[in-house]
């Protein structure tokens, strides 16, 4: 796959490509079809088709898998069905301290995913059922790949279109470990579909897919051992973040750190693994394995050397501030780009170019408002912004001036109900303007809590417009507001 997308980032003219001859036999025996606007993949790309339709555009998607792309059908809506159950049985685990005594009689795991899959499976047909009632746009459904600067071939049929819009997607990175591509691991595609839940799961990554479902899994009843190359899980959080997290989770999986996966066996249905941690080499064994080592962008067997359009050395396609290709009138968006990993993101950039390149008919820069993400593990995750790592890393001066105001949960009359030990909301505010610039959060509903740091920051607040607005008493929000009550002290 690597020597694929290096190939087509250099797009070489010794590489064979689809011979001149080949595609004007093609196209004879073959009608083009002709619109206005041909996207391909139906996860964000559909902000596009759908909505060009609408106004009359002659338009069409193409999907070689089931319509509503990876959020709806592997991932951020299923993990976060399974996820909320999870959730429920870990309250459950923790009801002593507030003096119930509940216990979990069962949990059929089975069950949920079964019902999680029907859900979002009869969500998928929807999608189709309406393709086939509205017909515009037209659906496709197959493998889609450029023969040329301007066609792309679906099963049998050529398309091309005045503008086209690549929104492919990514999927799960599999890392070359000897021995691993011959047992039966799960990515997180797998990992969200009905199937016995293992007795002990081992889960090789530290980033939010390993630690969400490494999660779920174990407070639905595996025992889940979770592999991290680091010395501590999702680095690319906030330092303090991170430490609080690691904190808590290790309390309820148990995390393997700085450790190097060396070889994978299956052998009485058991999976083996040879690892090096610490530079002594051990053995774990277990019934089941998730690989959640990221992903990676689906474009290297797009047909993109047939084009002008280019990738970079990971395989993304690389795009202006238009999100255009080096093709003319051919875009990009979403995972296969790489500009954010978020479903929230490709849905942004869908409606944009709608707007610019459909309603006011004019190509004009994208400009991102501030880009939240959230982490739906335990304890809960969520961040806008800049970090305060990301300030004293830059090397620029100006980046340093800045303010930090930190409040913990259990230090509000709601965290006091929820008898809080852990969880936190850090602002950081330029100290010059007292704009708000940075927001994380980690704690109870974290992933709602940080729409209030959202709005902020895209309407430019200041640190006294937080603190002028009057908070519900007692709810969570007050968390915030006092976290930035500790930095005007520092003003």
């Amino acid at each position: 796959m690597r020597k694929q997308s290096k190939k087509t980032n250099k797009n070489s003219k010794s590489k064979k490509l689809i011979s001149t001859s080949s595609k004007k036999q093609l196209a004879k025996s073959t009608k083009i079809l002709k619109f206005d606007i041909l996207v391909i993949g139906s996860g964000g790309g559909t902000k596009l088709s759908t909505p060009a339709g609408s106004i009359g555009l002659k338009s069409a998607i193409i999907e070689k898998g089931k319509f509503g792309g990876t959020c709806l059908n592997r991932g951020c809506i299923p993990s976060k069905m399974l996820i909320y159950p999870a959730n429920i049985a870990q309250a459950i685990r923790e009801s002593s301290k507030f003096d119930i005594k509940a216990t979990i009689k069962s949990i059929n795991m089975p069950k949920i995913l079964k019902r999680i899959n029907k859900e979002t499976d009869s969500d998928s047909a929807s999608i189709t059922k309406w393709y086939d009632k509205n017909k515009n746009p037209a659906y496709f459904q197959g493998h889609a790949r450029f023969i040329d600067n301007n066609t792309v071939q679906v099963n049998d049929q050529l398309i091309t279109a005045k503008r086209i819009f690549i929104a492919t997607g990514a999927r799960p990175f599999i890392p070359p470990i000897p021995g691993l591509k011959d047992t039966p691991f799960m990515t997180s595609t797998q990992a969200l579909r009905a199937r016995p839940t293992p007795k002990k799961l081992i889960v090789i990554g530290g980033g939010y897919i390993g630690c969400e479902l490494g999660h779920a899994y174990n407070s639905l009843g595996s025992e889940v051992h979770l592999l991290a190359r680091n010395s501590t899980l999702l680095a690319r959080e906030d330092s303090d973040i991170q430490k609080e997290f690691v904190k808590e989770f290790t309390k309820h999986v148990k995390v393997h750190f700085k450790t190097d996966t060396k070889k994978v066996e299956y052998k009485n249905k058991k999976f083996i693994l040879t690892v090096v941690q610490n530079g002594k080499t051990k053995k774990h064994k277990a019934d089941a394995l998730l690989i959640a080592t990221g992903v990676k962008p689906n474009t290297n067997d797009l047909g993109l050397e047939n084009t002008n359009i280019k990738t970079n050395k990971r395989g993304y396609i690389k795009v202006n501030k238009y999100l255009e290709t080096n093709q003319k009138n051919i875009y990009a968006l979403g995972d296969c780009v790489g500009n954010y990993m978020f479903r929230h993101s490709v849905n942004f950039e869908g409606e944009f170019l709608f707007k610019s390149l459909y309603l006011e008919k004019r190509a004009k820069p994208i400009k991102y408002p501030p880009m939240p993400h959230a982490v739906f593990t335990y304890p809960e995750i969520a961040g806008v912004g800049v970090t305060q790592d990301e300030l004293n890393n830059s090397g620029k001066k100006e980046n340093k001036d800045y303010i930090v105001g930190i409040n913990y949960y259990k230090n509000s009359a709601m965290g006091m109900a929820r008898l809080s030990d852990h969880g936190f909301v850090k602002l950081i505010f330029n100290k010059k303007t007292t704009k708000l610039i940075g927001a994380q959060i980690i704690g109870d509903e974290a992933s709602t809590m940080i729409h209030h740091a959202i709005y902020a920051m895209t309407f430019g607040a200041k640190l006294q417009d937080l603190l002028d607005m009057i908070y519900i008493h007692p709810a969570l929000p007050e968390i915030f507001r006092n976290a930035a009550r500790k930095a005007l002290d520092k003003v």
